[in-house]
């Protein structure tokens, strides 16, 4: 195996943990979490909320870091033209990477998200970090948007990895 297909390989198990975690949270845990809040004989969201979303969360953010850091060294390393392959890409300046530029940008968005507007949100919702009952409120809303929107754009994303990785036009 080459330093290429390690890249690639270590780029893909990241960018499953990542994204299947998105998933996770958006179709699972905050329905399970609003089903619990209203369940008013069951235990609550309490467990979610003090058990399983910080360890989601953790694993959530860093496999968001690996999969970006993974993906960009294999930039570097699949590129056969002159310059940087990471260059080359997130300036669409080649057409044979501009697809998987596309796909790199959207990525950094999705990466932005994790660790700017979701991760310190959710330590407010999780108590996590002090923050008043408006506070909380605000951050719960903005860490929700910016988890639908990585769930959109997770799509496009998706899209453009895997048309590269097959030689597709775009």
């Amino acid at each position: 195996m080459n330093l290429w297909e390690i890249e690639v390989w270590l780029h893909v198990v990241a960018g499953i943990t990542w994204i299947g975690l998105l998933y996770y949270f958006n179709f699972v845990q905050v329905p399970a979490l609003a089903e619990a809040a209203a369940d008013k004989d069951g235990p609550g969201p309490a467990a979610i909320s003090k058990y399983v979303a910080p360890r989601a969360l953790l694993w959530f953010r860093w496999a968001a870091v690996v999969t970006w850091l993974s993906g960009a060294a294999a930039l570097e390393t699949m590129y056969q033209g002159e310059g940087s392959g990471f260059v080359a890409a997130f300036t669409l300046s080649d057409p044979g990477m501009r697809v998987i530029g596309v796909g790199a940008w959207l990525g950094t968005i999705m990466l932005f998200n994790v660790w700017v507007l979701i991760w310190p949100n959710q330590k407010k919702v999780l108590g996590l970090v002090q923050a008043s009952d408006e506070e909380k409120a605000k951050a719960k809303k903005i860490a929700f948007l910016a988890s639908r929107t990585n769930t959109m754009l997770s799509i496009p994303m998706l899209m453009c990895m895997t048309a590269q990785g097959h030689g597709l036009p775009f």
